[in-house]
């Protein structure tokens, strides 16, 4: 992987798929014995509906494309 000029780099769908990375997702750089670590940034607010949200997501995996699960739900 490289870094654009822009200081860009993109994380593979896998990863992003795994750890809940989904577009809009604000993250924090960890700087930590010479290593850097991207994590989601924790929700800052006191709300137990945005706090559950935050915890479920990107916890669940079917295995299955959306094209799979679509052919499902039509029969």
């Amino acid at each position: 992987m490289r870094i654009t000029s822009k200081g860009q780099v993109t994380i593979p769908q896998a990863i992003r798929e795994r750890y809940g990375l989904l577009p809009d997702t604000d993250v924090d750089f960890i700087v930590s014995g010479g290593r850097v670590t991207i994590v989601p940034r924790k929700i800052q607010v006191n709300d137990r509906g945005a706090k559950a949200v935050a915890r479920l997501s990107g916890s669940a995996s079917t295995g299955m494309s959306t094209d799979e699960i679509l052919a499902l739900t039509r029969g």
